[in-house]
């Protein structure tokens, strides 16, 4: 299977309940995070990296140790309430950045699932956010 990337990462992933799509590179899992545009305020759904914390999915807002955070963490930012598919499951979250221990913990368990979160974080001087999606 192609590696998918994007738009057509998201539209496959859809269509078919993430059986295409949620297995991704490495081993490691993708799920959908729709969020409400800070400028346009349109729907946007990207494709990220997760593992879980109990219930709840857990992301990180690398892109790849850009000096920026990645446009779908400043949407959150604007407005903290998005929602998420896993395989054919989609239910609302609402974002929270991990601090202190639980962070070092998640960022720990989320470098497991992507060994180049630490790469990036190298390569930047912002501290990556390492964002729990919690269940509403």
């Amino acid at each position: 299977m192609s590696v998918l990337f994007g738009q057509e990462h998201v539209d496959r992933y859809r269509a078919t309940d993430g059986e295409e799509g949620h297995l991704w590179r490495e081993g490691s899992t993708i799920l959908l995070l729709t969020t409400k545009g800070r400028k346009t305020g349109n729907e946007t759904t990207t494709p990220l990296i997760y593992d879980l914390d109990g219930e709840n999915p857990v992301v990180v807002a690398s892109k790849g140790g850009a000096p920026e955070h990645p446009g779908w963490f400043l949407n959150l930012e604007k407005t903290p309430e998005a929602e998420v598919q896993i395989l054919g499951e989609v239910f609302a979250v609402r974002p929270r950045v991990a601090e202190g221990e639980e962070r070092e913990r998640l960022w720990a368990q989320m470098n497991a699932m992507w060994p180049h979160y630490e790469e990036y974080q190298e390569k930047t001087d912002r501290k990556i956010p390492v964002v729990v999606l919690e269940r509403v």
